[in-house]
């Protein structure tokens, strides 16, 4: 398509306010929602010499450990450093000085040096809302180069993640990826004419988490032009020159390599003239990083095996005889503790990374309930916490969410502490709209099968200092579970696995089964996850019925009479929509969903556990689909109160820890003769 099309798209998007490129949404109040393990990592971006000398100084800090700070790149020719952020409540792209080895004879003094830089402004500091990622600068410094998820794409479960060039003086933006299509993980030649990226191609997104298998594109930087297929299965490409591009593939026999490719222009623009593997089956290498300045050099992460952690390896490739020597830049620092996406600075002496800016993993996180920019007109706040399930009482004043396992409470106000109430396995929570204190829930394990014991409970809470109450509201214990009250206070609706397979039951709400019960929908497929509405004419819930037993989800309604039953969204073959809740008007639903696919490659994203979930609204007629947040984390359980929480009443609480607690990719988990372990540290260290 031609650019200029492209541009006048890209710019009427931008000019739009994102309801009407979004969809619609209403309600007004607070939605709070949760992101798994996100006050469990705090990222800073780190650099270490390549050559380590007494001279030099140590690993130093280049960005001011205010929020998360990761895949970050040198500007050209420069010591400044590009990187992703996710202060103010979005992510955006940031320019930071960093310290020298020259300027800074010591960590402290870098440290200081970066902390002065802690008032930054954002790169692309309008509207939309959108994911920005993996920044480069051209040459001249005059364009920066970047991933955003600015412009929906047209079909549902299609990626939005598409490749952006700003001119930084003016603000104009033009797309490079053609409408369609997603890129991942762009990369900017040397000379600034080309760019690479990794992209799904016209097939799109089939619904992994692990390996994309992408291939890799390369166009014209300017405008787009000249697209072509490079090399077929690879991703996170780099340019080591002109004509030289590493790139990462994950193989047959399951280990991550990275690969050289030469590159040739020809008539019809750019291809492959040879490609080799550069590092042997036995480990993973992937997000490879080359530099102009470091000749023979590429960086890449590893995952060794008998190691849980990830670390940043240097290889030199320059050797004719095909044996390339290792070096270990970050396990002598630092053997405990993940590092990601290496990149290497323009002059080659240093190799820079993220990882969290405490000392090593493990460890709790404060409480976190931080303000999160929510698309469009002010008409709700939008609240990212520390916990699972959470939903406020109906007065605005609490907040009650999941530890899984444990079950707490906390003011909505972000003051105080929180109160544990419940020190087992429980999911969700819902609390009585007319007997003050009490909250619904589940007790037992979760992602269970229909016989595993689940049963539905209340608890009742007295003040601040105790009183806590549990009455169990279930028999038999076959999966009852996602209580929601009505709001009349008179029954529950839950999810049961009596029959064999889990459907919907109403009970009374005081006194359980005890005072009645009766089936709400009854199939052989899993309904779930439902919600009453506020007035009370709609339970809205989760199921597979449309294709049982497949892992695909989408969100239906049904009277509770039984009547009236319709799919209200689905993200389509494969899709998993979830979780859904009322508007406080009733006229809209929040949920979680893979509606918008990947925004980036799931192996540079360890920490974001099942990445892509996203929350969105929809008018309970279908329409109007509206997407709130934009990351690649997966984001899920929200709830939505009639009380608007002012942005600046709660902020992020949270304080860097000094650990993380996170686990890589499970899938990394190889598990092969160490024998290449023991050939690697034989031969090359």
């Amino acid at each position: 398509m031609a650019a200029t099309l492209l541009a006048a798209l890209l710019v009427a998007a931008l000019l739009a306010s994102p309801a009407s490129a979004d969809g619609g949404g209403g309600g007004g109040g607070t939605i709070v929602f949760t992101t798994l393990g996100r006050s469990r990592y705090q990222f800073d971006i780190f650099t270490l010499p390549l050559a380590p000398s007494p001279n030099v100084p140590d690993e130093l800090r280049l960005t001011d450990g205010v929020s998360v700070n990761y895949n970050g790149n040198f500007a050209p020719g420069s010591d400044s450093i590009l990187f992703v952020s996710e202060r103010n409540g979005s992510l955006n792209l940031y320019l930071s000085p960093a310290p020298s080895s020259a300027a800074a004879s010591s960590r402290r003094e870098a440290l200081e040096e970066a902390a002065a830089a802690a008032t930054l402004s954002p790169l692309l500091p309008w509207e939309p809302i959108a994911l920005k990622d993996r920044p480069s600068l051209t040459p001249d410094g005059s364009h920066l180069v970047y991933v955003s998820t600015a412009v929906p794409a047209a079909e549902p479960r299609s990626s939005w993640a598409a490749v952006y060039s700003t001119e930084l003086s003016t603000g104009r933006t033009l797309r490079l990826t053609p409408l369609g299509v997603a890129d991942f993980s762009p990369a900017v030649s040397p000379s600034g004419e080309w760019t690479a990226v990794a992209s799904p191609g016209p097939a799109g997104w089939s619904g992994e988490v692990e390996d994309l298998r992408t291939d890799i594109y390369v166009f014209r930087t300017a405008d787009g032009s000249r697209r072509s297929l490079a090399i077929h299965d690879g991703g996170w490409p780099t340019w080591a020159d002109e004509t030289t591009v590493f790139f990462h593939r994950r193989d047959s026999d399951g280990w991550y390599g990275v690969y050289r490719a030469k590159i040739s222009v020809t008539g019809g623009g750019v291809e492959a003239a040879s490609v080799e593997r550069i590092t042997p089956p036995g480990f993973h290498a992937f997000t490879p990083a080359a530099s102009p300045g470091a000749p023979g050099l590429v960086a890449v992460a590893t995952r060794r095996p008998g190691s849980d952690y990830r670390h940043i390896e240097v290889i030199d490739v320059s050797g004719g005889d095909g044996k390339n020597a290792y070096l270990e830049v970050t396990r002598p620092v630092a053997p405990r503790v993940h590092h990601f996406n290496p990149f290497i600075s323009p002059d080659g002496a240093r190799v820079g990374y993220h990882r969290c800016r405490g000392s090593r993993n493990g460890g709790d996180s404060p409480l976190l309930l931080e303000n999160i920019k929510a698309p469009g007109p002010d008409t709700f706040s939008l609240f990212r916490i520390d916990g699972s399930f959470p939903s406020f009482s109906h007065d605005g004043k609490k907040i009650a969410f999941v530890g899984l396992p444990g079950m707490y409470v906390v003011n909505s106000d972000g003051s105080g502490g929180r109160r544990q109430i419940f020190s087992g396995n429980a999911f969700p929570t819902s609390w009585d709209w007319k007997r003050k204190g009490v909250i619904y829930t589940s007790i037992g394990p979760d992602f269970a099968s229909e016989s595993t014991e689940v049963d539905v409970v209340a608890i009742s809470l007295g003040d601040d200092d105790g009183g806590i109450a549990m009455k169990k509201l279930t028999v038999g214990g076959e999966n009852n579970a996602f209580p929601s009250p009505s709001p009349d206070g008179k029954w529950v609706v839950f999810r049961s696995g009596r029959s064999g397979h889990k459907n919907l039951y109403v009970m009374d709400a005081e006194h359980g089964e005890a005072g009645g019960v009766r089936r709400l929908t009854e199939g052989p497929w899993s309904d779930t996850m439902c919600n009453w509405s506020p007035d009370g004419e709609w339970i809205a819930f989760a199921s597979d019925r449309h294709d049982p037993g497949s892992g695909s989800f989408a969100i239906y309604m049904v009277h509770p009479d039984g009547t009236g039953l319709r799919r209200v969204v689905h993200s389509g073959g494969g899709g998993r929509t979830n979780h859904p809740w009322f508007s406080p008007d009733s006229k809209s639903i929040v949920f979680t969903s893979d509606y918008a696919a990947v925004s980036a490659e799931p192996v540079s994203n360890p920490h974001h556990y099942q990445p892509y979930g996203e929350i969105y609204t929809v008018s309970i007629d279908g329409s109007n689909i509206r997407r709130l947040t934009h990351n690649s984390f997966e984001d899920g359980t929200p709830a939505w109160t009639p009380y608007f929480l002012e942005p600046q009443d709660v902020g992020e609480t949270l304080q860097a820890s000094g650990r993380c607690a996170f686990e890589d990719c499970h899938w990394l988990s190889i598990e092969d003769a160490q024998q290449s372990e023991e050939l690697f540290y034989g031969k090359s260290c």
